[in-house]
């Protein structure tokens, strides 16, 4: 695939500013939507609640951070992870007060980091010889493919999703216009039509929408109400003032700060065994992430900058997106995917998504008009952006020779065990299923490998 815009490529101001935005679009839902899910898990509401708006900020941080260890060369943006959905959970759960338990989110981000750097620095001293022996083509591939599969099911999800009496086939109709919209662009466009498919299918369904949802106030048919306005009118639900403006997002640290005296040892140790554990996990992902751009830009990026680097910018990233925001953050597949349909590879994008990110945060219009997008919309979009995903694991099977049984067996157990949900919990813990897959495919190619080499040997 030839990239229109490659690493080091700088695209005209006007144009980076409007792939900025396209980048946030792919990464925002999913960003904003884990402090909403923390919040009710948690039982946080009004002041105590988490803030969608400073995880936009911690993820801009984080990004930014990632770009600097990488010296620019990966063009990946991180957004609050999903997998430490748990362990931010279990901070709130064990925690004496609310405060605590933010101080908890900052503490368990560190312990996660750490992890990486760790590993960072083992890579380091080790090479990165033996993760590519370990995972080779033949394991990373459907791997990949099971990153952008797993997430189908989330795709579908929002593109069912009405809001209460919306009709189920009117959303999946304005979610198909902005898939169609997508597609079209990417495929016909011309110049900035190809580059910002996205902007574009997604302006595209929230107008379709929005019709519908103005003909069904108009006529009072409750099954074309589509649009949930609410959080661009809550703006001025208390009159117009700076706070519609702009407003500075409720930073963890902020609160934080008022735990501390709450602390003790077996909390810290709460923390760490709740922590710990899933960024291993999350460690599997990241090699998963960086083959999959890897195979996209078409440059190792586990070899140059290193893993080392990609590692320490993911944990350090983490540390600090967590201090601000209280995610934890990770390399997004939605930012992937988007490198990967509109073949712009510039880190120039990302690191102008990444300050636009920062900056949007205090913006309290462009948050509320995200919230307001239909789910319909967004999982129009994401059935692009998660298939992409999957086409690229795919991609690099078709240089695996699967006549050989050795092969067939290895993908086969990564696609069913990562299609079919395999996970194990171990108490608070889960590993995933895209780790279950991995670590399933792994230890089968180890093993037929190591047969193999044996039966060689006999043989000769």
């Amino acid at each position: 695939m030839k990239l229109i815009y490659n690493v080091n490529d700088k695209p005209k101001f006007g144009q980076l500013i409007v792939f900025a935005i396209q980048q946030l679009l792919a990464i925002m839902a999913a960003t904003l939507v884990v402090p909403v899910i923390i919040n009710g898990n948690a039982n946080l509401e009004g002041e105590d609640a988490m803030s969608t708006a400073a995880a936009l900020f911690g993820a801009g941080v984080g990004t930014l951070i990632y770009v600097l260890f990488t010296k620019k060369k990966s063009p990946v943006f991180l957004g609050s992870s999903f997998a430490f959905l748990g362990s931010m959970t279990a901070a709130f759960a064990g925690a004496v007060s609310v405060a605590a338990g933010y101080l908890g989110l900052i503490l368990g981000a560190v312990f996660a980091g750490l992890v990486y750097v760790i590993i960072a620095i083992i890579v380091k001293v080790a090479g990165v010889g033996w993760i590519n022996k370990l995972m080779p083509a033949v394991v990373i591939g459907p791997t990949v493919a099971i990153i952008g599969l797993s997430l189908a099911g989330n795709a579908i999800g929002d593109l069912t999703k009405a809001n209460a009496g919306g009709s189920v086939l009117v959303a999946v109709f304005c979610g198909l216009v902005t898939l169609l919209v997508t597609m079209l662009c990417s495929t016909f466009g011309k110049k900035t039509a190809k580059l910002i498919p996205f902007i574009l299918g997604i302006l595209a369904g929230y107008a379709v929408a929005a019709i519908f949802t103005f003909i069904g106030k108009a006529t009072g048919t409750d099954a074309l109400l589509i649009s949930d306005f609410g959080s661009l009118t809550a703006l001025t639900a208390n009159g117009v003032g700076l706070s519609t403006f702009f407003q500075v997002p409720d930073f963890t640290f902020l609160t934080a700060i008022k735990g501390v005296s709450a602390i003790n040892g077996a909390y810290i140790g709460t923390i760490f065994a709740a922590y710990v554990p899933v960024a291993f996990v999350v460690f599997a992902e990241h090699i998963a992430d960086h083959k999959n751009i890897s195979s996209i830009i078409e440059k190792d990026l586990l070899e140059e900058p290193g893993l080392s680097r990609t590692l320490l910018g993911d944990g350090v990233g983490s540390m600090f997106g967590a201090f601000f925001g209280g995610c934890p953050n990770t390399t997004y597949g939605e930012s992937i995917g988007c490198v990967a349909i509109t073949r712009n590879a510039s880190v120039a994008s990302i690191i102008a998504a990444a300050i636009g990110a920062i900056l949007i945060s205090f913006i309290s219009p462009f948050v509320a008009f995200v919230n307001s997008i239909p789910s319909c919309v967004m999982g129009g979009v994401c059935m692009a952006l998660y298939g992409f995903i999957a086409v690229s694991g795919l991609k690099m099977v078709q240089k695996v020779d699967l006549e050989e049984n050795k092969n067939l067996f290895v993908v086969s157990a990564i696609l069913i065990a990562g299609i079919g949900g395999l996970t194990l919990n171990f108490g608070k813990i889960t590993i995933t299923s895209i780790a279950c897959a991995l670590i399933l495919g792994i230890i089968v190619n180890t093993v037929l490998n190591v047969k193999s080499k044996g039966k060689e040997k006999a043989s000769k």
